[in-house]
């Protein structure tokens, strides 16, 4: 039995795909009748199909406005609207001003709705989320994407010879490790867990065993030591601890820190690493990875 839920996600569904058309179209193609659709809709999304079309439109008009030179006139039609003055009108009653104005200092793009559902350029809906997503949230997100783009780049490095693996990286913008190779950056990106997993242990940590790992090593010293990380980071943030202390005594003279300043560090320096093996993974053909930047990875659902 089609529930109300159902016939609400098949008409954003729909929506997506048909947000230039009107409203008996889209109940055509829902094998709706429109007072259905339209009560099922406002029940569920808290405002009528139409409404909540119109304001998509100002949502993608605003969006226009701001990522492109069309002429006001133009994107007015564009969204529906039979004048540049009805358009002038319904814009300025939802963004507080004139979309020529807006254009020159423009603010947020979304409008309030009871639904949540807003227009998601460059031409599809985003949807409410079922849970807020918290600061802790994302950098647990944040540090699961570190561990996930390392291990790539380990299997990426799997395709070259031990000639391109040792061969010195040259970054002009100066260095972070000393005589910089994809293996050895490799090396420090896993080392640099387990030295913090042996730090938050206190114990000792050896510098010395990082460089000249095989891949095979890395792979699984990653899923070990990534894994270990990750888990305290995840203890420490459901304990309230990330401004307790702890001793590094994998530091000569040992030193103290925070666990979140840890976390903090780790993330800092790991993109930096990240974007030299990147960049030198890009100078051997290598580039499906890109800049390896995290925003679509902590966009997406866990």
């Amino acid at each position: 039995m089609t529930t109300a839920a159902d016939t609400f996600a098949a008409f954003l569904d729909t929506l997506a795909e048909t947000l230039d058309l009107g409203s008996e179209e889209r109940a055509r193609r829902l094998h709706l009748s429109r007072f259905h659709l339209d009560r099922v809709v406002s029940a569920t999304g808290g405002e009528p199909p139409e409404r909540m079309r119109r304001r998509l439109l100002l949502e993608r008009a605003a969006y226009r406005l701001v990522t492109g030179d069309a002429q006001v006139v133009d994107i007015a039609f564009e969204a529906g609207f039979g004048s540049h003055e009805a358009f002038t009108r319904a814009f300025t009653r939802e963004y507080g001003t004139a979309p020529s104005r807006w254009r020159q200092h423009p603010t947020r793009t979304q409008i309030t709705g009871p639904s949540g559902v807003h227009f998601h350029p460059p031409g599809s809906l985003r949807l409410p989320t079922a849970r807020k997503v918290t600061p802790m949230d994302l950098m647990t997100r944040m540090i699961e994407h570190h561990l996930w783009l390392t291990g790539e780049m380990i299997d990426r490095a799997g395709g070259l010879t031990d000639e391109q693996l040792d061969a010195p990286i040259e970054v002009p913008i100066g260095t972070i490790d000393d005589d910089m190779t994809i293996r050895s950056v490799l090396g420090r990106l896993v080392g640099q867990l387990a030295q913090w997993n042996a730090a938050v242990a206190q114990r000792r940590y050896d510098w010395d065993q990082e460089r000249g790992k095989s891949l095979s090593t890395l792979r699984r010293e990653l899923a070990d030591e990534g894994s270990a990380f990750l888990a305290q980071v995840r203890t420490t943030i459901d304990e309230g601890r990330l401004d307790d202390t702890f001793v590094d005594v994998t530091c000569d003279p040992p030193k103290v820190y925070t666990y979140g300043g840890m976390v903090a560090h780790v993330l800092t320096f790991a993109a930096v690493r990240r974007l030299v093996v990147l960049g030198a993974f890009e100078t051997l053909g290598i580039t499906d990875l890109d800049a390896g930047d995290p925003m679509e990875w902590v966009a997406e659902p866990a």
